[in-house]
């Protein structure tokens, strides 16, 4: 009875919770059901969704990429600076640092698969200059000034949904397209679950990180992209604590630290979990630190939940 009820909490946990965070928000807040509030929590977690995508495809290496937010403000000040500071037009200002921020992906896997550093190591460095090279472009001073139709990548509309929020599904759709459909998806869950064994049944174990972490910094490209159109301006500090926020919502959503487990549709729920939790704050008047304890305080048991499983498992 006890293993049964653990399956049901395991399997759709993760929606119950959701809905009583829904319920209670809505009965301490008059504002939160109001559909205004509702598109803007779409629109907030937009860019959380897009990046959640390639972090889950890291964490079901048994891998880490802490690069993400320093990507993503890398993305905005380079972007922006392209369509300002050298006239470049929006589409190929885009292209050329979405390319960059895949080519950051990709140092990251060739030096993790290679060189045999830690993931943590790495994209803590990476993470860390990409920050420095932003502030170095901008001499920290914000970028706008951008031609009027970018702001429809960010703030735009397609009928009655935002566009980021289109954005947001389409690559929700092509991360579990790749997860279940393809083989590749099938080599992810391999090398998580069992890095030696799947290097041993004939799979490229150094490719598969190549693409992992090519995927993932393109993905945080996407999301740069998306927010440098809504706020309009291009900041060295606009990713500074996003990684975290994007790892919260994958662990959530179930994907496994340890690697190997995980899918897509339950890191939506993750993602709306977060997206709703720090909307609901916001309205209560939760100072931003609290907010930061609070937040903490889920990424702490998510994970710890996750090493319960394992431990449990064995």
């Amino acid at each position: 009875m006890k293993s049964q009820f653990f399956n049901v909490v395991k399997k759709y946990g993760i929606y119950l919770a959701l809905i009583i965070l829904m319920i209670f928000f809505s009965v301490v807040t008059e504002s939160f059901l109001k559909p205004d509030n509702l598109f803007n929590v779409a629109r907030q977690i937009s860019m959380l969704g897009i990046a959640a995508v390639g972090m889950a495809f890291v964490l079901l290496l048994g891998g880490i990429d802490l690069s993400i937010g320093s990507q993503v403000t890398l993305v905005n000040i380079v972007a922006a600076w392209l369509m300002v500071k050298a006239g470049i037009h929006p589409f190929f200002a885009c292209c050329l640092s979405l390319i960059m921020s895949g080519a950051v992906g990709f140092i990251n896997g060739w030096i993790i698969a290679n060189i045999k550093m830690p993931p943590l190591i790495v994209t803590l460095a990476s993470m860390t200059m990409l920050e420095g090279l932003a502030f170095i472009i901008c001499s920290g001073i914000p970028i706008f000034g951008f031609p009027r139709g970018f702001a429809v990548i960010g703030q735009g509309y397609l009928g009655p949904i935002p566009v980021p929020v289109i954005i947001m599904a389409a690559v929700l759709a092509i991360g579990a397209f790749i997860l279940n459909e393809t083989f590749f998806g099938r080599w992810f869950y391999a090398v998580g679950g069992n890095e030696e064994a799947a290097n041993l049944s004939g799979i490229n174990v150094k490719l598969v990180k190549y693409l992992v972490y090519t995927l993932s910094g393109l993905f945080a490209g996407i999301a740069g992209i998306v927010m440098l159109s809504r706020t309009n301006s291009g900041q060295a500090l606009a990713g500074k604590g996003f990684e975290l926020d994007v790892l919260t919502a994958v662990v959530l959503g179930g994907v496994s630290v340890s690697g190997g487990a995980g899918k897509i549709s339950n890191v939506v729920a993750g993602i709306l979990i977060l997206g709703v939790l720090s909307n609901g704050m916001v309205l209560m008047n939760i100072t931003q630190y609290s907010q930061m304890l609070i937040k903490g305080a889920v990424l702490l048991i998510a994970v710890g939940f996750d090493c319960y499983q394992k431990q449990r498992q064995k």
